[in-house]
């Protein structure tokens, strides 16, 4: 369970990342709407939060983190799916996959399972 954490924090960190990068372009830049803009750095900001929390909800095996956790997995999946290969940047897709992988592969393990059938 403290991978599928470690995971899912790294994950966490890399959307607050991105959600700064976004927010420094929309300054520096000129966007076609500054609104829609800042409303997808707080969109991005809020799965960030997201992702943190479950982070720690998965460190501490709490019953409510796992679901989540999968969900977000299937979104950020489908995201590195169309950022690796529909718009042509294996780069930062491949590793968002590797990354889904990995947490879903832990959270997968017999050890997790066992973790949450006691709950």
């Amino acid at each position: 369970m403290r991978l599928a954490a470690l995971l899912v924090g790294l994950e966490a960190a890399a959307t607050l990342v991105v959600a700064g990068v976004v927010l420094w372009l929309t300054l520096t830049g000129d966007p076609d709407s500054v609104g829609r803009a800042l409303a997808e750095v707080v969109y991005v900001l809020l799965g960030a939060g997201a992702l943190a929390a479950c982070a720690g909800g998965l460190r501490r095996v709490a019953g409510w983190a796992r679901g989540p956790v999968v969900v977000l997995q299937v979104l950020l999946g489908a995201l590195g799916y169309v950022t690796a290969f529909e718009a042509d940047r294996p780069l930062l897709g491949l590793p968002v996959l590797a990354c889904v992988a990995g947490v879903c592969w832990f959270l997968a393990t017999p050890e997790a399972r066992l973790a949450y059938s006691d709950r």
